[in-house]
């Protein structure tokens, strides 16, 4: 099962950039790493119980595609079919796991919880890009829509599973919210690592650190950037989750879509939860692929003693019983539910105060985490702490939550990635440059032109 994706925002400042990258990264110092794969054989990644490294021509998908060393499967319905990506970077990855006690992650045969990717490119230009896996997926899921191009700039690269992957992700911690606050504590613990094994590589520490991520991970860059900004230099948030104690949240939006898709509720119920109207031609795909499967697991991971029958131990064992929503989220009222309940969702909820610079982009039809009770309100939250200097965000104009559905409806939609990228490239420039990115603005869609591999200003 594959869950929300990932995070994406604009350029240059967006004069219509283009995904493909320079041969050479740019930044890149000639002969940072001049020997191919050179120190391979003292690479260790601190405190991992299993690893294994390979020295590989190109670290890219167009490279690895078919090996090992991706899982295009894992990458499925993120990226538009017409995304142009960079290759031809050759260097060291290592993959491996971190001690953890669930098995849920089979990749690799290992059936381990807490897998992680660390790619080193020959070409190094002193950087290191951290992520975790969007949704319930796993290290490799975002290696088109953030590795390629982060390696063909030169960066180091680390992704982890967040130490709890698929539909019965809720079944791993002692205590509600258990599994969700693990994602955070393994994305500071590969960060951590990952510096570690740069230096060993390289022969130096990394001059900077970047925290970004889609969907889930969009959240995990949030909390990172609030709660352990000494390891960061700034993020991009793609859309990321927000979880707060007494909502909004997941648990306070998705209870509606399962009442309407059980003839309990109208359109017009939806629209009034903070749905765009103008995405109701995605609700029946949504109704299909997330509405149910997204509240009854949530539900589950925070607040397990409503309705333990559904989805019971596990999220279904046949396709049919993992999408199928739960009966009785129809009904399901956070602001009524125990206590214990808000203080589950409390431990992991995002409070706003940022301690780097951080843009966030999201889509204004994005019909699973609808913008209004989503980013709009995240974006109040960093103002209200205070912290809006350190702050950029920008609506993407007929953005939805996977840039996969653009095939299906490019008349109505446009990626993100491409501005995504372009807003990756307006925060280097912040952090190292001193160059602010633009004010916060909607990034309009354009008439014509690229739109999966360009993203033009908004003015």
């Amino acid at each position: 099962m594959r869950l929300f994706p990932g995070v994406s925002l604009f350029a240059a400042f967006l004069a219509g950039v283009t995904v493909l990258a320079p041969a050479s990264p740019a930044g890149a110092e000639p002969g940072a790493a001049a020997a191919h794969c050179a120190r391979q054989d003292r690479l260790h990644v601190p405190g991992a119980a299993h690893q294994r490294s390979a020295c590989l021509d190109d670290l890219t998908t167009a490279g690895l595609a078919g090996t090992p060393y991706t899982d295009m499967a894992d990458q499925a319905g993120l990226a538009a079919k017409g995304t142009r990506n960079p290759s031809g970077v050759p260097g060291v990855q290592i993959d491996g796991y971190f001690p953890d006690d669930s098995r849920l992650n089979a990749t690799h045969g290992w059936a381990h919880d807490a897998q992680f990717v660390v790619r080193l490119p020959d070409r190094w230009n002193g950087g290191l890009v951290v992520t975790g896996a969007p949704g319930t997926r796993r290290q490799y899921s975002t290696d088109a829509l953030i590795s390629d191009q982060v390696l063909a700039r030169g960066f180091a690269y680390a992704s982890t599973d967040k130490g709890n992957t698929g539909p019965d992700f809720f079944t791993d911690g002692r205590r509600p919210g258990d599994a969700v606050a693990e994602w955070n504590r393994r994305v500071t613990e590969l960060t951590l690592a990952a510096k570690k094994a740069v230096r060993q590589r390289y022969g130096r520490a990394p001059e900077r650190t970047y925290m970004t991520g889609i969907s889930n991970a969009g959240y995990l860059t949030r909390w990172q950037l609030e709660n352990r900004p000494e390891l960061y230099d700034g993020g991009v948030d793609w859309e990321g989750v927000l979880w707060t104690a007494d909502g909004p949240n997941l648990l306070t939006s998705l209870p509606v879509t399962v009442a309407r898709s059980l003839g309990r509720a109208t359109d017009e119920d939806l629209v009034g939860a903070g749905f765009a109207p103008d995405s109701r031609f995605l609700w029946p795909y949504h109704e299909q692929a997330y509405w149910g499967l997204t509240q009854k697991i949530f539900r589950a991971e925070f607040d397990p003693s409503y309705d333990p029958a559904c989805p019971g131990s596990t999220a279904g064992r046949t396709v049919e019983e993992i999408f199928a929503p739960c009966a009785s989220d129809a009904s399901y009222d956070y602001a009524s539910r125990p206590a214990s309940v808000h203080r589950a969702v409390a431990k992991v909820a995002l409070t706003g105060r940022i301690g780097k610079p951080l843009i966030t982009l999201h889509g204004d039809l994005d019909a699973l985490l609808p913008i209004t009770t989503g980013s709009d309100v995240y974006a109040r939250m960093v103002d209200d702490r205070g912290r809006g200097r350190l702050h950029r965000y920008y609506t993407v104009q007929g953005g939805t939550h996977t840039d996969g559905l653009y095939d299906t409806y490019p008349d109505r939609l446009r990626p993100i990635l491409p501005c995504y990228r372009s807003a990756f490239d307006a925060l280097t420039r912040w952090v190292e440059e001193g160059t602010a990115p633009p004010a916060d603005r909607t990034i309009a869609r354009p008439a014509g032109g690229d739109v999966v591999n360009s993203c033009a200003s908004a003015g």
